[in-house]
């Protein structure tokens, strides 16, 4: 008998037997089957092996216990474990297995199983571990999947994982010991049958939709035997009462990222054997409780983004263990105590964005740092020096954001692993240090806004390493060096406001890899040397407020600047520059060479004022400088009363609305609710068609929810066309109806064809609504991620579109309104599509209508956007600009050309599409992360794009370029090769 036919004979036995028909004994005898053969072969024709690692499993043994990745019983000769972890494997997890009946490990991590749980492991009694991490599993978990009566290790993380868990799922569960459900997107709250599992020594539901209040008293508390406990990255609320001390055993208790409140529990500190406690982005309150001083096992504390109070603990010396302590963006007060440098295996240590003062102690620069941040608190005094031990391990230091003075310590230099320094917004009055120069493995040095003087070292590139190079807002004075060429890796040179002389150097044409470069409100002369349009790679440029002279290049970003860019210089030849063009020639003796720097004084930056000693500019004014301010105070006057008109206007007509208002309101029958103010912006839309929106919502259909409410299709009858009315989430919400009125009106007169247009709102005490008009295509989180089958995917001349369109709409917001109107939130979902994949941004200023944008709100509200939140809100630090929308605009363009997700979660790790996309393209492999599915598409596009991007996702928010200089370098980069290669 061949082996294809005695293959199909014992597959066709197994069905027969599986299926429960009976044999005699001397029939199944004579046929001497082997059920864990017949097993682990039915198991292999379901998956796909790529590798050949099952290549050993052969049908025709008699016993599989010599196959690879099998382990028998040696008793009774029947297969008791089956590990297969990382090999690759995908397809289903059939119902093979089931036969196995003597089965007690079964392990298939890390490989690409997909499909649904099946009801069948509940077939396999004697099962005591079950590994399935790290897959593509799907679906629901079955009430009775698994025999909870056996199992000890249950691991099901890591995959796609959805719905609530069943309430009878741990009905049974005394010898679970491990579970964990991380990693994958069940919602709801725990069932109450978990609590029962009270032998768990760990216990993993991270990175999930859980939400509710936790029972801790009688339930999580309870589970005595607990060693690790993560609820982190889900949205749990409510308190944490005390009760830890029941725990004794606790080593690890993670509740960051979640929604709870209130004070820590007064007793946590009497878990002597925790190593790891971590409560930050959650919304704890109050001061620390004294307990905590008694964590001396204590390896990993995290309390960042939280509003806790009173002064940084004193006895924080005592956690002698701690290798990494995290108390950033909450409220802590006073000085750091001197204990802190007894901390002598601490690696990192942030305790940014505080309110903490006086100066750092010296001791805290004896100890083997790896990472410190204490920016942005009130530290005052100079910069202590730093011992051999910091030399040798310091990688990122940032003291930005304080109040420091005296000068850069020289030793600095001697820092051999420092990556990352940043100075920034201090008031360090020294001289650039050369050393710093010397720094072989730095990338960033940012020293703004500080008091600098002398000129920019020749050798601040001495390196070669150096990627960001930030010395705006300071008096460096004397010209650009030469050797500024030497920064071949710089892909951004910022040195505006200064009192930088003399020419451009033409050795920043060496700099191939520049993106941006900042020369703006300087004193710099001459032409801009042509060769700077060899600069392929150059996004965003400004030299405006110089004294530049002559015509531009020819090449690279300079026929696609902007008239902002150029602005303020003497005699620029360009078509979007008003004035005399003057080539470099001798300057007329008449000009008047202060009558410039007086022009730009209002223009300087913000200490300019605090050290008035820093500029000594003369003030000429000419004849036509009086006629000019003159014209300014007639104008100024005109103003003043063309206001106090509209004042008096505005106030008749109020008291007009208020008495027709309150006519209405008497002739209501008594008892009745008074009605809701009712606005429709544009006349031409009645409000007949909608009735009462209150009511109608009950019959509308919801099409989706957002961090400010829920959303609904509304028929605008006798119109015959849809509107969309968001149901606001009233909690922070303003509550007065006039300024609800005021900042909704603002809103109303923001209109651009990439912008959903507000068309009115509908106000009660009790609910807020707000009508826009409706996108067909919904929204682009759908057709980029949540599409089914029979749609197709997005083409790249539709992406494109969408980037585009984005990016104007977002300009307009910034560049059009003063203040501008910033987003805060920009991620697919936010962007609605009309019937040709126009984009239109929804939600844009709605952060108006909050009462106050506090930092426990934004992390609250914006908690859903993970992955497009700029690091300067998601480290709660409330001096943002628009450049937070910048970040999100360049996580929107990865994903439109990835296809992927912004926040991916792998094995044991998580990764960030940001960083994986930049280590791609300095690998030269940038194209390997495109979305393939949209089909063909230009390179000579997705490439620039996708640096586009990455500037966008700079850390530094001023290393981002504007949105409006992101509209030009799109504009450029759609422009057809050939017409480029004319303008080269």
């Amino acid at each position: 008998m061949g082996i294809a036919t005695k293959g199909c004979l014992h597959f066709l036995i197994y069905l027969l037997i599986s299926m429960d028909f009976s044999m005699g004994d001397d029939e199944a005898s004579s046929i001497q089957l082997n059920d864990d053969v017949l097993g682990l072969i039915v198991f292999k024709s379901d998956i796909k092996d790529p590798f050949s690692y099952l290549q050993s499993w052969n049908e025709d043994d008699d016993s599989p216990c010599s196959w690879r990745f099998i382990k028998c019983n040696p008793n009774n000769g029947r297969v008791s474990e089956i590990s297969l972890d990382g090999l690759g494997l995908s397809g289903k997890i059939g119902k093979g297995l089931q036969k196995l009946e003597y089965l007690k490990v079964l392990s298939l991590s890390r490989n690409n199983f997909s499909g649904t749980i099946s009801r069948a492991f509940g077939v396999l009694n004697g099962l005591e571990r079950l590994d399935l991490s790290y897959n593509s599993l799907s679906g629901s978990i079955p009430s009775s999947f698994v025999n909870m009566d056996s199992v000890r290790f249950l691991d099901l993380s890591g995959n796609s994982l959805s719905g609530s868990l069943p309430d009878n799922l741990f009905q049974s569960c005394s010898s679970l010991r491990f579970l964990s459900l991380a990693a994958n997107s069940f919602e709801d709250q725990l069932p109450s049958s978990l609590y029962r599992c009270s032998y768990l020594n760990n216990l993993n539901l991270s990175k999930n939709h859980f939400s509710g209040d936790i029972d801790f008293v009688s339930g999580i508390w309870s589970m005595n035997r607990l060693r690790a406990l993560d609820l982190s990255y889900n949205s749990f609320s409510g308190s944490v009462p005390d009760g830890v001390l029941a725990l004794h055993y606790l080593k690890k208790l993670h509740l960051q990222s979640n929604g709870f409140s209130g004070p820590m529990p007064a007793d946590i500190g009497l878990c002597s054997h925790l190593n790891s406690l971590d409560f930050s982005h959650n919304l704890f309150d109050g001061p620390l409780p004294n307990s905590l001083r008694r964590l001396n096992s204590l390896v990993l504390f995290g309390l960042s983004n939280n509003m806790f109070t009173s002064e940084f603990p004193p006895w924080i010396g005592n956690l002698s263990s701690l290798e990494y302590l995290d108390f950033s963006s909450n409220s802590f007060t006073g000085s750091l105590p001197l204990s802190i440098g007894n901390l002598r295996a601490l690696k990192y240590l942030r305790l940014s964005n505080n309110k903490l003062v006086g100066s750092i102690p010296a001791g805290l620069f004896d100890l083997g740092l790896e990472y410190m941040d204490l920016s942005d608190n009130r530290f005052d005094g100079s910069i202590p020096r730093g011992s051999s031990s910091l030399f040798e391990a310091l990688r990122n230091l940032d003291l930005s954001r304080n109040d420091h003075e005296g000068t850069i310590p020289a030793e600095m230099g001697l820092f051999a692993d420092m990556r990352y320094l940043n100075l920034s917004w201090n008031k360090l009055q020294s001289r650039i240090p050369p050393e710093l120069g010397l720094f072989p493995n730095l990338t960033v040095l940012d020293l703004r806004d500080n008091a600098l003087s002398g000129d920019v070292p020749g050798d601040i590139c001495e390196s070669g390493s150096l990627v960001i190079l930030q010395l705006d807002g300071n008096s460096l004075s004397g010209p650009i060096p030469d050797e500024i060429g030497n920064c071949s890796s710089l892909y951004s040179l910022t040195l505006s406001h200064n009192n930088l002389t003399g020419s451009i150097p033409k050795s920043i044409s060496e700099l191939t890899e520049l993106k941006i470069l900042k020369l703006e409100f300087n004193e710099l002369s001459g032409e801009i040397p042509k060769e700077l349009g060899l600069l392929e790679n150059l996004l965003a440029l400004n030299v405006s407020y110089n004294q530049l002279i002559g015509r531009l290049p020819a090449g690279g970003i300079f026929p696609s600047l902007d008239q902002s860019a150029l602005q303020g210089n003497l005699g620029i030849c360009s078509p979007l520059l008003k004035g005399p063009c003057k080539l470099n020639v001798p300057k007329p003796f008449f000009i008047n060479p202060d009558a410039y720097n007086g022009q730009m004084g209002g223009h300087r930056r913000r200490n300019e004022s605090a050290i008035p000693m820093r500029f000594h500019h003369r003030i000429s004014l000419s004849v036509s400088a009086i006629v000019a301010i003159s014209a300014g105070i007639l104008i100024v006057t005109g103003v003043i009363i063309v206001s106090l008109l509209n004042v008096s206007v505005r106030r008749r007509l109020e008291f007009v609305e208020t008495a027709l208002e309150s006519m209405c309101s008497s002739s209501t029958k008594s008892g009745s609710p008074p009605a809701g103010k009712f606005i429709m912006f544009n006349s031409k839309l009645s409000t007949h068609g909608i009735g009462n929106p209150e009511i109608l919502l009950n019959k509308a259909a919801e099409i989706g929810e957002g961090v400010f409410g829920a959303v609904y299709k509304v028929p605008l009858r006798p119109q015959g066309r849809f509107v969309a009315i968001k149901k606001l989430a009233t909690s922070n919400l303003i509550q007065y109806p006039d300024d609800f009125d005021r900042e909704v009106r603002v809103l109303g007169k923001v209109r651009h064809p990439n912008l959903m247009s507000l068309e009115g709102y509908y106000w009660t005490p009790q609910i807020q609504l707000l009508i826009t008009e409706y996108a067909t295509n919904g929204n682009l989180q759908t057709k980029l991620h949540e599409r089914s089958g029979s749609i197709p995917p997005l083409s790249w001349s539709n992406r494109f579109k969408i980037i585009l369109g984005i990016a104007k709409g977002l300009a307009h917001l910034h560049h059009s309104f003063r203040p501008p109107i910033i987003h805060y939130n920009i991620k697919p979902s936010n962007i609605l599509l009309d019937e040709d994949y126009n984009p239109k941004i929804s939600d844009f200023g709605l952060a108006r209508l909050l009462t106050k944008l506090e930092k426990h709100v934004i992390g609250n509200r914006f908690k859903s956007a993970l992955g497009y939140v700029a690091p300067e809100l998601a480290c709660q630090n409330l001096r943002v600009n628009e450049k937070c929308d910048v970040f999100g605009f360049g996580v929107l363009i990865l994903e439109l050309v990835s296809g992927r997700r912004p926040v991916e979660y792998g094995e044991d790790n998580v990764v960030i599409l940001s960083d994986h996309i930049r280590v791609s393209v300095e690998q030269g492999n940038a194209l390997d992360c495109v979305d393939l599915s949209m089909g063909d598409y230009p390179d000579d596009e997705v490439f620039p794009m996708l640096k586009l991007a990455l500037v966008c996702t700079s850390q530094i928010p001023s290393s981002r370029p504007s949105m409006a200089e992101v509209v030009q370098i799109l504009q450029v980069i759609k422009t057809p090769v050939p017409q480029r290669m004319e303008t080269l």
